[in-house]
């Protein structure tokens, strides 16, 4: 198999996702990379930090923490553009992945050995959906 030539890094705003970025980078050194940062619904269960802010201002939370995510990794800014969907995460990853004719995808599992309640407030749900709806190759590191 060739190595891809655009390589999609998911962030959730959870923990370690500067680990998949890293790996994303290092692994695929010739590759375009995209983070996408996916901006869950209000009445979604785990929509970020839980709260209610108006759309407008949880979409540029979400830049904001894409950019400290950049910058938190090497040569990230250079090499990596940001995108920003509104979603549930398990429906929008592999959307914005076949869309933009992405070739691997590269995710933190935040925990995928974990099960039930706590596997999936950790993440558990959104790899294992992405991995199951995502006509690409999955890297999903723990």
């Amino acid at each position: 198999m060739a190595d891809p030539a655009h390589v999609l890094v998911p962030t959730l705003g959870r923990p370690r996702e500067e680990e998949a970025l890293s790996y994303a980078l290092e692994t695929f050194p010739d590759a375009d990379v995209t983070v996408l940062a996916v901006v869950t619904p209000l009445d979604a269960p785990l929509s970020e930090g839980g709260i209610l802010e108006r759309e407008d201002e949880r979409t540029e939370a979400a830049r904001e923490r894409v950019a400290g995510l950049l910058e938190s990794v090497g040569d990230a800014q250079q090499r990596a553009r940001v995108a920003v969907v509104d979603g549930r995460p398990g429906n929008e990853i592999p959307r914005y992945a076949s869309e933009a004719d992405v070739d691997h995808v590269v995710m933190h599992g935040h925990g995928t050995t974990s099960s039930g309640f706590v596997g999936r407030l950790l993440g558990r749900g959104v790899a294992t959906t992405v991995v199951d709806r995502t006509a690409r190759p999955v890297t999903v590191l723990e």
